[in-house]
């Protein structure tokens, strides 16, 4: 009876633990298995019906654990894409900087300077008597008499109301040179006009000059004299232009259209000079002229060299040398516009100018104030764009140098911009015979 009770457990236990692999083989072939949400599910052994695991299980019939896989990818599938989620593609592109617009051919020629009437002369008999305008270029700058000399003889006289200079010598003096041919007798002169800088200056607006002066005397007939036109010697003097902010410098024609197509000026020509700062992909700017220095050399710390605009933006060229130098009214924010009497230094060696100078750009909504502003002279000072007390400080100091202060405004961008070379020249001077 015992062993028929044995037998019989045996049976129902090896039935059982079929039942239970049947079970489990089906679960694993079903398709629901298969699908993502039940991966993690799959990692852990199978459970009974009764949700328990069958004391008479065998190990090998375990599922086996990949626990290092499980370290290095704990979230499922499902999970990971849930939490990268959707990603929006990468529109931003590196800016394009515009093309700079072909230069366009320019309908310019360059005014040659009319030899100017400014020497008279009068021979008489034993004397010579000249008057030499102190215009004596036609250009509108006076020359000094300190300058003036004949043969080494000063001026002796000066009529104001006329504005000429006078000299009057015997026709022996002043290293004269007496010439005779067979039917007259020649006195020759040169009158000579080196140029004064102007004071406290390095340069001059006006160039050298030597006159020739003949009196012709007949042997058998009456003294004559006549007027001499002078004529003149040419000179020099120069241009250079430049972050995305970009300052630059350009010489204009006279109505500003275009760009100057030569770099040749003469004495007493005005220089009309543009600066202007180009705003790609920027809110709009105001610029300004801080500070311009011309030396005879690229390098601007070279001597000698004229500071002509300083101070955080004052034109001081038109007080220091009564020239008309002067900022025009502001007609775009992003240029501003200034002349220049051409000028040449005094003694130099070289005949050319560079120009070199600091540029400023301010938000165009701030105000101008005492260190971002465009002043001219002229009997006061005066700003290019109406608020002309902040040229007030032009006479004294406008701002310690070095300081980079931002306007009331907000901040101020700063670059550097030249010109160099622009030539100018003087006019050329020829000796010419009395009749």
């Amino acid at each position: 009876m015992g062993f028929l009770q044995g037998v019989l457990v045996l049976v129902v236990i090896v039935a059982f633990d079929l039942k239970s692999a049947l079970g489990s083989l089906k679960h694993r072939q079903s398709p629901s298995s298969r699908k993502p949400h039940s991966a993690s599910a799959s990692r852990v052994p199978d459970l009974s019906s009764q949700g328990f695991l069958s004391p008479f299980q065998k190990a090998s019939q375990l599922p086996s654990l990949d626990y290092r896989k499980f370290a290095q990818d704990p979230l499922g599938l499902q999970e990971k894409q849930l939490l990268q989620g959707p990603v929006k593609p990468l529109d931003w592109k590196f800016p394009v900087v515009p093309e700079v617009q072909r230069e366009l051919a320019v309908n310019f020629q360059l005014r040659k300077p009319v030899t100017p009437s400014s020497v008279a002369v009068q021979c008489s008999e034993d004397r010579v008597h000249v008057e030499v305008k102190k215009d004596l270029f036609s250009n509108g700058q006076l020359i000094q008499p300190s300058g003036l000399s004949m043969g080494g003889c000063a001026v002796v006289g000066e009529d104001s109301a006329s504005g000429v200079l006078i000299l009057e010598y015997a026709l022996q003096d002043c290293n004269s040179v007496l010439m005779m041919t067979e039917d007259e007798l020649v006195y020759t002169f040169a009158v000579t006009y080196t140029p004064v800088a102007f004071a406290g200056t390095p340069i001059t607006r006006t160039e050298g000059a030597v006159v020739g002066i003949q009196c012709h005397y007949q042997r058998l007939h009456n003294v004559s004299s006549d007027a001499l036109r002078p004529t003149w010697v040419p000179y020099a003097s120069t241009e250079v232009a430049e972050d995305v902010l970009v300052f630059s410098m350009n010489l204009m024609l006279d109505d500003w259209s275009y760009q100057r197509p030569s770099n040749l000026y003469y004495l007493g020509d005005i220089i009309n000079i543009e600066a202007s700062v180009k705003v790609y992909n920027h809110v709009p700017l105001r610029v300004f002229v801080d500070r311009c220095v011309a030396t005879q050399v690229p390098d601007v710390t070279s001597v000698p060299r004229y500071s002509f605009i300083e101070n955080h933006g004052c034109l001081v060229d038109a007080k220091a040398t009564a020239s008309s130098s002067h900022f025009l009214p502001r007609t775009q924010e992003d240029k501003i516009r200034f002349q220049l009497e051409a000028f040449m230094f005094q003694g130099g060696s070289s005949p050319s100018i560079y120009i070199t100078c600091t540029v400023k750009a301010t938000l165009a909504s701030a105000p101008s104030d005492a260190l971002h502003k465009s002043c001219s002279f002229s009997n006061g000072w005066l700003a290019a764009d109406g608020n002309h007390q902040v040229c007030a400080c032009c006479d004294s100091t406008c701002g310690p140098e070095g300081r980079r202060d931002a306007p009331v405004g907000g901040v101020h961008w700063e670059g550097k911009a030249s010109l160099g070379p622009v030539m100018v020249q003087g006019r050329q001077k020829t000796l010419t015979r009395l009749q």
